[in-house]
C-alpha cells in the first residue's frame, strides 16, 4: 500500500498542476479567439472574472493541502521503513548473542567433563590410600591421620602428618600426594565449570533480551504500516474529495467552449510530458548502455561490485530478501510487504541487494543498513564515486537511515525501493532525507 499510495499522491499532483496551468491558458485563449457569443452586459463579465478568481483561489488551497498530505506520507513511509530496518538490526544482534550462548554453553559442558574426570582420579586415590591404610593397620602401625596429611590446620594435624610421613614409603607418598593434587584439580574443574556455566546463562539472557527487543522492532513496525495504511486510505479519500471540487470549479469557470479549449491545452501539455519522458528514458537507457560513458568505475573490484548489482535490474524488491550468494525468498513482516506477497516473492530489498553486489569484490556486508554506513570510509557527497553506497535518513542523522543505495556514476544510482517495485537506476535524489556522507568499501 506504501508505494502505490505515494504514486497516487504524486498523479494527482500532476494533474492538479497541468489542471490550473490549462485553466490560465485555456481563459486566455478563450479571450483572445472566443466563438462567437451573446454579448454581456459589464455587470455579467465582471461578475465572472470574479467567480474565476475565487476559484483559482480555490485550486492554490487545494494544492497546498494536496502538497502537505504528500509530504505527511512520505514521512510515515520513512518512518516505516526506519521500523523495518530496527528489525534487521535485531535479528541480526540476536543470532550474535545466541552463537555466543551456544559456545559459552560449550564451554561449561568441557569444563563439566574435566570436573568429572577430576572427581574419578580422587575416587582412584582414594581407595588406592584406603588400602594402604587398611594395610598399615593390619601391620600395627600407628599412624597419623590420613585427613590431617590432606588438610593440615592446626599444631596437632601437622604432627599427626609428621607421624604419617615418618612411617610411609616413597611409593606410598606418591599416592598421597597424587590424591592431594587429584583433589586440586576437582576444586578447580568444578570452578571452571561454574564460571563456565554463569557466562553461558548469561549469554542465553542477552540473547532471550534481543528476541524480545526484536519481537518488540517487529511490532512496532506493524503497527506504523497499519497506521500508515489507513493515512493512506485517509488521503486517497481527502484527494478524490479535492479532484471533485477541482472538477467542479473549472466546470464554472465558461461555457463548453472554454472547457473545450482547457481540454485540448491538457492534450498538449500532457502530449509534452510523455515526450519529455521517453527522450529521458532514452537517454538514461544510452547512458546505462555505455553510449554516454557517465556508469563506469575505477577498478576492477569496483566494476563487478556494479555490474553484479546492476544484472538485477528488474529482479522484484523482496521485504529481508537478498544474500552473499543471490536472491532469496523475503519475509513476513506482518504489514506492508505481506500486503505486497514480498513472503512469496524470489528479490532483494535495500541491503540485501548491496550484500550480494559487494560480495563480488569479497566484500561481506551485514543485512542492516546501519550497518553498512559503518563499515567503510565516509566521504562527502561531492566527491563520491561509483560503488559508493548512499544513505537516506528519517531524521538527517546516522540512526534514522532507513534506505540504502549504491551509486553508478553519471548522477544515477541503483535501489531496491520499496514493495511493489523491481530493482531499478534512477537519478540520485539530493532531497529527501540523504545523509551529507556517503560510505566507500573499495
Amino acid at each position: 500500500m506504501r508505494g502505490r499510495a505515494r504514486r497516487v499522491i504524486r498523479l494527482g499532483c500532476l494533474g492538479l498542476a497541468l489542471a490550473a496551468a490549462t485553466s490560465t491558458a485555456g481563459f486566455g485563449t478563450a479571450g483572445a479567439t472566443p466563438p462567437p457569443p451573446p454579448n454581456p452586459s459589464d455587470s455579467s463579465i465582471t461578475a465572472a472574472q470574479a467567480a474565476a478568481a475565487a476559484k483559482a483561489g480555490q485550486v492554490g488551497q487545494i494544492a497546498s493541502q494536496l502538497a502537505q498530505a504528500q509530504s505527511t506520507l512520505a514521512g510515515l513511509q520513512d518512518q516505516v521503513e526506519l521500523k523495518e530496518e530496527d528489525a534487521n538490526k535485531a535479528m541480526v544482534d540476536l543470532q550474535t548473542a545466541q552463537d555466543a550462548a551456544d559456545a559459552a554453553q560449550g564451554n561449561a559442558n568441557s569444563a563439566q567433563v574435566g570436573a568429572q574426570a577430576a572427581a574419578n582420579a580422587v575416587t582412584q586415590l582414594r581407595a588406592q590410600v584406603d588400602q594402604f591404610v587398611y594395610g598399615s593397620f593390619a601391620q600395627g602401625s600407628a599412624l597419623g591421620s590420613v585427613s590431617a596429611y590432606l588438610t593440615a590446620n592446626s599444631p596437632g594435624d601437622l604432627l599427626e602428618r609428621q607421624r604419617l610421613l615418618d612411617a610411609i614409603s616413597t611409593s606410598q607418598l606418591d599416592v598421597l600426594n597424587r590424591m592431594r593434587e587429584a583433589r586440586t584439580q576437582q576444586a578447580n574443574a568444578d570452578s571452571l565449570a561454574r564460571a563456565a556455566l554463569i557466562a553461558a546463562q548469561g549469554k542465553q539472557a542477552q540473547a532471550a533480551a534481543a528476541k524480545r527487543a526484536a519481537d518488540a522492532a517487529i511490532a512496532a513496525a506493524v503497527a506504523a504500516q497499519q497506521g500508515q495504511a489507513a493515512q493512506a486510505a485517509q488521503l486517497q479519500n481527502n484527494q478524490n474529495s479535492l479532484q471533485a471540487q477541482l472538477t467542479a470549479a473549472q466546470a464554472k469557470v465558461g461555457d463548453l467552449t472554454s472547457q473545450r479549449a482547457q481540454y485540448e491545452a491538457w492534450l498538449a501539455a500532457k502530449q509534452a510530458a510523455e515526450e519529455q519522458a521517453q527522450a529521458a528514458a532514452a537517454a538514461a537507457a544510452r547512458h546505462r548502455g555505455g553510449g554516454g560513458g557517465h556508469v563506469s568505475a575505477g577498478s576492477g573490484a569496483v566494476a563487478a561490485v556494479i555490474a553484479r548489482a546492476m544484472a538485477q535490474i528488474g529482479m522484484p524488491y523482496a521485504w529481508g530478501g537478498g544474500t552473499a550468494s543471490g536472491p532469496s525468498r523475503g519475509i513476513h513482516d506482518g504489514g506492508v510487504a505481506d500486503m505486497y506477497g514480498d513472503y512469496n516473492k524470489i528479490g532483494f530489498d535495500c541491503s540485501g541487494l548491496m550484500v550480494y553486489a559487494y560480495a563480488a569484490a569479497g566484500v561481506y556486508l551485514p543485512h542492516y543498513s546501519g550497518y553498512q554506513y559503518t563499515a567503510g570510509q565516509h566521504v562527502p557527497i561531492s566527491d563520491i564515486r561509483p560503488g559508493d553506497l548512499l544513505f537516506y535518513s528519517s531524521d538527517g542523522a546516522p540512526d534514522g537511515i532507513h534506505h540504502v543505495t549504491m551509486y553508478v556514476g553519471g548522477g544515477q544510482m541503483i535501489e531496491a525501493y520499496e514493495s511493489g517495485t523491481t530493482i531499478r537506476v534512477t537519478s540520485v535524489r539530493y532531497s529527501g532525507g540523504l545523509l551529507p556522507y556517503a560510505t566507500r568499501l573499495l
